[in-house]
């Protein structure tokens, strides 16, 4: 038995009639009940972020990790953001956003960050925390054996499912979706140069009802040379096509961030493992550059065409989770440059020293 939530619906779905999907795909359900997710990326930034700072960092963190209201499941992750400065992140997972919050009150890392003294420091700091009902996220898996995000939290089980292959199918998988259309009135709007002052400062954003955050990986650490080589030649190329294009149209498509990471084993190094984590102003303009642009085209059907190529062979994993956040979630920044996450477009306030 699988616990999940289905709504009497009252918003249309976007499944065409009689649909069956080309390809099998899974997604993420629990063996318990769940009633919210809480999944936090906490980030270290700097022009010179040496190997040595990012580990010290990430094992401060770890330290917290020992109470009992430790996360269930955690990775580390680098990228090198648009501003040129290197960013180490943890992403931690708790099931039970109450037991988050003990780990907030004990936790010997939360109580460092926040000294007032952080905002001297060499480097910045920031912490993105999202929590939301379990009817307000969503994932989708390529195979049913590969654990990473939320699937290596205990209690999960990854099923099959059908609610795949068409355009709105993502939107399909929150429960929510069946009585809430899931709309926005958010516009991102790119700001003046130099009319945010974040540097040294301890800041705080507050993000807009149905921020849409998505976490999209692709896993090629144990495909042989010819999918290996395809991924590298052939699929990755198409992928950093369609992220630069967000990067660049971010008013357009309703961007307010996307960090092209790469996952890290325990001594830094990078794996064949990436991860894009993006935030959009709303679900319906992160399906609007899905189901219409040529850079998301070209990635669909390659993914298709490898599919009929390799069918259960195929050894090249590709995932995402998707939370849509409510209003009054805030994402915290100390000593951040101002193009950091969503500083650029959120309302700020400051907290004093």
């Amino acid at each position: 038995m699988t616990f999940h939530i289905d709504y009497p619906r009252v918003v249309p779905e976007r499944r065409p009639p009689g649909h069956e999907p080309a390809a099998p795909r899974y997604t993420l359900r629990w063996t318990r009940p769940v009633n919210r997710l809480c999944c936090v990326y906490f980030g270290i930034q700097g022009r010179e972020l040496a190997w040595d700072d990012q580990a010290a960092f990430f094992s401060r963190i770890r330290d917290s990790f020992v109470i009992d209201s430790a996360p269930e499941a955690h990775e580390t992750l680098r990228f090198t953001d648009e501003a040129g400065y290197t960013n180490a992140v943890l992403v931690a997972y708790w099931i039970d956003p109450s037991v988050y919050m003990e780990w907030l009150r004990d936790a010997a890392f939360i109580q460092w960050l926040a000294q007032p003294q952080r905002t001297d420091d060499t480097f910045g700091y920031w912490r993105e925390t999202i929590h939301v009902h379990y009817d307000r996220h969503e994932t989708i898996y390529s195979e049913g054996n590969y654990r990473i995000g939320l699937g290596r939290c205990p209690d999960t089980k990854v099923v099959p499912m059908t609610t795949n292959g068409y355009f709105g199918a993502a939107r399909d998988r929150f429960p929510v979706s069946a009585v809430d259309p899931l709309s926005s009135t958010f516009e991102v709007k790119m700001p003046a140069p130099g009319s945010k002052t974040t540097l040294g400062r301890r800041l705080f954003a507050q993000v807009p009802h149905n921020l849409t955050s998505i976490r999209s990986g692709q896993y090629w650490g144990e495909a042989k040379q010819e999918q290996f080589d395809d991924y590298e030649e052939s699929l990755r190329p198409k992928l950093m096509e369609g992220m630069q294009y967000l990067l660049d149209h971010k008013e357009e498509t309703g961007t307010l961030c996307l960090r092209i990471m790469s996952n890290l084993d325990d001594n830094g190094d990078e794996r064949y493992e990436t991860s894009v984590h993006a935030y959009f102003a709303s679900l319906e303009e992160m399906e609007s550059w899905a189901s219409s642009h040529p850079t998301h085209k070209a990635i669909y059907d390659h993914a298709i065409a490898k599919n009929r190529q390799y069918g259960k062979k195929r050894e090249v994993v590709t995932w995402h989770e998707v939370f849509l956040l409510t209003e009054g979630v805030t994402f915290e920044y100390i000593n951040c440059h101002p193009d950091t996450g969503v500083l650029p477009f959120c309302t700020l306030y400051e907290r004093s020293k």
